[in-house]
């Protein structure tokens, strides 16, 4: 019988403590904009998050590249037409 009284509550708090748990990620939000990641679904998306962010952080760099090249090309501008052809093949993903 002392069992029951003790295992009920027990069992209670157990029940309790699963369902405070916070979600994952903020599911609501952009990659940009999350910033608490809970528990190995949420590491797994922080990860992917990340990715995400370095690719476009790589986009936006190699489309800023290509129009300093056109702009540099329309100059007659040889160093920086040099130099932005180096940017574009460091940063520009080619596709396959």
């Amino acid at each position: 019988m002392f069992n029951i009284y003790l295992s009920l509550p027990l069992m209670i708090l157990l029940t309790a403590c699963g369902a405070t748990q916070p979600p994952p990620y903020q599911k609501d939000r952009a990659p940009e904009d999350r910033d608490q990641y809970s528990g190995a679904e949420g590491l797994k998306q922080q990860q992917q998050d990340q990715t995400h962010l370095m690719n476009k952080e790589l986009a936006d760099k190699c489309t800023a590249a290509k129009l300093d090249l056109a702009m540099a090309e329309q100059e007659s501008n040889a160093g920086e037409i040099h130099q932005q052809i180096e940017l574009i093949n460091s940063t520009c993903i080619s596709e396959k």
